[in-house]
């Protein structure tokens, strides 16, 4: 068979590494999120919904006749159990089906791990105001509430009252139909949710790659949270401590949900009684993390993640030693139409400069921050460690000024 493998949705810059790994592409993609540039990369591309599983599987068996590919790969949410059902249906190697579809659906990670003994937490799935009443009368408050399936910190919800307690089952059902369909991984996303005890302490998400079962962690990073709730991730640092106890957890999930081959993006709370697990996905992590491990510990993942199982680069064997420190601050201006953007140049000429992005200028809209993908922009900077790195970040990012119609009134 060629050295060709089929990537689902996910960025420009996925076929561009693949095919700078010597391999050929097939892509399938969202119709208006392709276009001419994909060609330097792509051999031969199928544009459609890939979300529907009916449609793009047997269009991706048609395809492997006439353009065989090795595996299908994603790095996006929305690609993973579309490369794993595609890759069962013709026999190639790939993360199970299962793997997959323990990492994506909450309540079902929670019940494995819960049978295997691996970080055990009170869980539950509610459909109305009573199954919350219950689940606080059984574990008391706080309490988490939040889709069983998604990323993103959307629709999360921290509750501490009993007017949470009473209102957030008609919140959270209320939020059907409020989101584009390309931002949900599940149609019924909004008819039930989660029930989870509530995990104290700080946040850390622990970056690995699996090489045939064995997990190498390349990069631990630390967060900063905001917006409604403080479930809305503002910032991120690497490198972050790691404690042994935290290492040990990480593998035992990795082992206990058997994920053999390629990326895993594993969110753990520091908790007053021990690490436990938040969740976890089967692909690199979103918000620029990559990027930030470049920087902080000298690898791509992504390069691991896009060619997992394959061969095609030498397998790491242990964790590699920080280089320095890097952190990204996300721009959050008041919401409104945005009238300026000033300081872009400044940010690009300071030493401590990586990389800045903006989604908005004059005439585009500022969402309220309500979760991840309402962030419009991002400063990426360096330092010698992570503290440094933080405050560079910081301060680049303050010198970004959003000025928006609401902000002047």
């Amino acid at each position: 068979m060629s050295d060709r493998i089929l990537v689902i949705g996910g960025k420009l810059q996925h076929v561009r590494k693949v095919r700078d790994l010597g391999l050929d592409v097939v892509h399938i993609q969202f119709p208006d999120e392709y276009d001419r540039v994909h060609s330097l990369y792509v051999d031969q591309a199928i544009l459609l919904d890939y979300g529907d599983l009916d449609k793009v599987v047997p269009l991706a068996k048609a395809l492997h006749e006439v353009f065989p590919f090795r595996t299908a790969v994603s790095q996006f949410e929305l690609g993973l159990l579309p490369a794993a059902r595609i890759n069962a249906a013709l026999g190639l190697t790939g993360e199970s089906v299962d793997t997959v579809e323990l990492l994506l659906d909450k309540w079902r990670m929670r019940r494995h791990l819960a049978a295997q003994g691996v970080s055990p937490v009170a869980s539950a799935v509610g459909r109305s105001a009573q199954d919350v009443q219950d689940f606080v009368k059984a574990h008391g408050l706080p309490i988490i509430v939040k889709p069983i399936r998604e990323s993103g910190s959307l629709a999360v919800f921290r509750i501490d009252d009993q007017a949470g307690v009473d209102a957030v089952a008609d919140r959270f059902l209320a939020l059907d139909g409020q989101f584009d369909a390309r931002d949900l991984t599940a149609a019924d996303s909004f008819e039930e949710f989660l029930l989870e005890e509530f995990l104290d302490g700080p946040e850390i998400s622990v970056e690995t790659l699996s090489f045939d079962g064995h997990h190498v962690i390349i990069a631990v990073t630390e967060k900063e949270c905001g917006g409604p709730g403080g479930f809305v991730e503002i910032g991120h640092s690497q490198p972050g401590d790691c404690p042994p106890e935290v290492s040990q957890l990480v593998i035992d999930f990795l082992d206990a949900v058997g994920l053999r081959n390629g990326p895993g993006h594993t969110e753990v709370m520091l908790t007053s009684r021990g690490p436990k697990i938040v969740e976890s996905h089967n692909r690199v992590g979103g918000d620029r993390i990559n990027e930030l491990a470049e920087i902080a510990y000298g690898v791509d993942m992504e390069r691991y993640a896009l060619t997992a199982g394959l061969g095609v680069l030498e397998p790491l064997i242990v964790s590699p030693e920080p280089k320095g420190g890097a952190a990204i601050r996300f721009l959050t201006p008041s919401p409104g139409r945005v009238l300026e953007v000033t300081g872009l140049d400044e940010v690009r000429a300071d030493p401590a400069f990586a990389d800045v992005h903006l989604d908005v200028g004059p005439g585009d809209e500022v969402p309220p921050l309500n979760w991840n993908e309402d962030k419009v922009g991002y400063v990426i900077a360096r330092g010698a460690t992570a503290a440094e790195a933080i405050a560079n970040g910081k301060r680049l990012a303050s010198l970004i000024h959003v000025r928006t119609l609401q902000e002047d009134k």
